[in-house]
């Protein structure tokens, strides 16, 4: 099962790509801010509720997918691009194992424990 869902995941960050390039960016923006949702972490600086909250937000595919929708109806390319970033970001993160965050620790994931 465990390979099952990486290659869903793997799917979902090559439709994340194809998305991209019909956006009509240069490449180098794609990587540029691939890791740009990590921002989320920031906010383990005030604890691990706080983090938990602020990381899930930036790693809710519902968030990508609104966000990407919405700039599809309003036809604003770069709402699009928030949108597809976000989610395949995400779709990479969960490749590695990285999920969404339980408030106790930056490591319980609703994957299981990161490291483990």
């Amino acid at each position: 099962m465990k390979i099952s869902l990486k290659i869903e995941e793997f799917a979902q960050f090559v439709l994340g790509v194809v998305i991209f390039s019909q956006l009509g960016y240069a490449w180098w923006v794609f990587p540029a801010l691939l890791f740009l949702p990590d921002i989320g972490m920031v906010g383990y600086a005030f604890g691990t509720k706080v983090g938990a909250i602020t990381y899930n937000v930036f790693h809710h595919r519902a968030v990508a997918i609104i966000l990407g929708l919405a700039g599809f109806f309003l036809a604003n390319t770069v709402l699009i691009l928030i949108g597809v970033i976000l989610f395949s970001h995400i779709a990479f993160d969960r490749i590695f194992g990285y999920g969404l965050k339980y408030p106790d620790s930056f490591k319980h994931t609703h994957l299981g424990t990161i490291g483990k």
